[in-house]
């Protein structure tokens, strides 16, 4: 392998914010046009080792990753929907997220206590063990590394909530099992069809995403589960369509197209094929730079908090979404959240007009409902009949008297 070449990085935009490149897409550009060794030896791919495809060597799809970066940095901008074909790499791009993911803080409880129970409901909101550990200063949280979690195809009901613990039932005990949404939490949520899923297990993760917890409850054995996780969904529109409420809670959503590129198309080929062949050594091409990458993410999550929306930007968002007549407040939210997560990416502390413009596509596509348009225009209608009607009936009564 030839020696890596020293990145030439940009200098910040802003004093006082140290910085190394202008934005994460820059990074992206910068790395995936760079000459990837194909040309690699075989050897034995280590079915036991989860190697994910590395993300910054994926080929073109400039949005879709744009678009999961942003749920990272940005928790509230409530997830990603990638909608298109198959072969389109969706899945291998989730599941390529996994060594960008930040560390969080988790409790450090099997009983999930936390330092804002005690903030809310006092020493006695948390289980004994904590409210000494409390008491003696010793922290009551962990950093850890957000996990990918992904819902099986075959996943049940009690798979996803959770239910009873069946080796404590053969001790005639009764407890609960913790189930994919609970262990979902603080991590990224990936729903590959997630058009196909039941009703009930479509139902039960819109409840826990919006609420942030969930009550199981079996027989007399209940127990409350946090569930605040970044949702990210994907689906082939050829196999059916998703549900308005299930769509609705997606706050970007990407429409995946193919490469229109044959040059790019053959660098996606020689990229999987090195991988397939020897998908430790690909991965250790990129190594060094999703390390770097990694390190952005963690940089703009820290800045989001000190990033400002001026009054004049967040009223052009208003418009644009009142253009698109998109009902749903979730349109703003998500629009104003993701530029919000943009302007910190590009490592700046004010959202301007262009970040809205870059990520109002993702934002508010697939927002509009023409069955709703189409009903408030005819009750717009009826409702100007209602009016006419009534306004002649009093006409009439004052001529009467």
């Amino acid at each position: 392998m030839s020696e890596r070449k020293p990145l030439d990085l940009p200098e910040p935009k802003e004093e006082g914010l140290t910085r190394t490149v202008k934005s994460l897409r820059e990074l992206i550009d910068l790395v995936t046009g760079r000459t990837f060794q194909a040309e690699m030896p075989q050897e034995d791919a280590g079915l036991a080792e989860v190697m994910p495809f590395p993300f910054l060597a994926l080929v073109g799809q400039a949005e879709m990753k744009l678009a999961l970066l942003l749920a990272i940095i940005n928790p509230l901008v409530s997830g990603v929907l990638l909608v298109g074909p198959r072969g389109t790499g969706k899945t291998t791009t989730a599941r390529s997220l996994v060594n960008l993911l930040p560390d969080v803080e988790r409790s450090a409880c099997f009983y999930g206590c936390l330092p804002e129970d005690i903030a809310a409901g006092g020493i006695d909101a948390v289980c004994p063990e904590c409210a000494r550990k409390f008491a003696e200063g010793v922290p009551l949280t962990r950093r850890d590394r957000v996990r990918l979690i992904e819902l099986p195809l075959n996943a049940t009901l009690d798979d996803v909530v959770g239910g009873l613990d069946e080796r404590a039932m053969i001790h005639d005990r009764m407890r609960l099992k913790r189930g994919i949404l609970a262990q979902a939490d603080l991590n990224v949520l990936y729903v590959d069809e997630v058009n196909l899923l039941d009703n009930e297990i479509a139902n039960s993760i819109l409840d826990a995403a919006s609420a942030g917890s969930y009550t199981l409850r079996r027989g007399q054995v209940a127990a409350t589960y946090r569930s605040r996780f970044t949702l990210v969904g994907s689906m082939n529109p050829e196999e059916g369509n998703l549900r308005p409420q299930i769509m609705d809670r997606f706050g970007l959503r990407v429409v995946v197209r193919g490469l229109d590129s044959i040059a790019d198309r053959l660098e996606a080929y020689r990229r999987s094929r090195a991988y397939r062949l020897n998908p430790r050594a690909t991965v250790a091409q990129y190594q060094e730079d999703t390390g770097f990458a990694r390190e952005e993410i963690l940089s703009a999550r820290a800045l989001l908090t000190k990033v400002e929306i001026p009054d004049t930007v967040a009223e052009a968002g208003g418009k644009i979404v009142q253009a698109l007549k998109i009902d749903s407040l979730r349109a703003e939210f998500t629009l104003l959240e993701a530029a919000r997560a943009y302007a910190a990416a590009d490592a700046r502390s004010q959202v301007t007009l262009d970040d809205l413009k870059q990520v109002a596509p993702m934002a508010l596509r697939l927002r509009r409902s023409q069955f709703m348009i189409q009903y408030f225009e005819n009750q717009s209608n009826e409702e100007q009949e209602f009016q006419k009607i009534l306004n002649n009936l009093t006409s009439d009564a004052q001529e009467a008297d």
